[in-house]
């Protein structure tokens, strides 16, 4: 093993993420290798954060001021997942700046204690018309604090 691989650091516990949203894979899901491709990955991440930031009242998707924009996104995998598995999608904020928010995400296998994923992506808030960075509101900080170890 090279001294890279060795510096990989462990995944994060099931106890590191503050929400989590139960997310069933689709005959789709699986590529050719017999195995969830890493594209869904990504679309799980999204479908996590954005439904909890929804069902918090924070995002209006059709017709909020504000919308999030991703400017930087990353995944390791860690063991793989297949159809008709059920996933756990566990999410947390990392890191809560101005206008930009870092989401980092656990995908496990239903009732598994070890990820098979972990990712990130970090949002910047940008006015709907505009696209140029605003502040985020204080119902926003409050509500991402509670998704937080901050």
């Amino acid at each position: 093993m090279s001294d890279e691989a060795s510096k990989r650091p462990d995944p994060r516990a099931r106890s590191a993420y503050k929400t989590w949203r139960t997310i069933p894979t689709r005959w789709a899901d699986n590529d050719v290798y017999g195995h969830v491709n890493n594209v869904t990955y990504y679309s799980w991440f999204d479908t996590a954060v954005n439904a909890e930031l929804a069902e918090r009242g924070l995002l209006d998707i059709e017709h909020g001021a504000m919308i999030g924009l991703v400017v930087e996104t990353g995944c390791r995998y860690f063991a793989p997942l297949a159809f008709p598995q059920t996933v756990e999608a566990g999410v947390r904020v990392a890191k809560l700046g101005n206008s930009s928010v870092r989401y980092e995400i656990g995908i496990f296998a239903q009732g598994s204690d070890e990820p098979a994923a972990e990712g990130h992506f970090v949002h910047v808030y940008v006015d709907r018309g505009t696209r140029r960075p605003v502040a985020l509101p204080e119902d926003w900080r409050a509500g991402l604090k509670k998704l937080s170890n901050l």
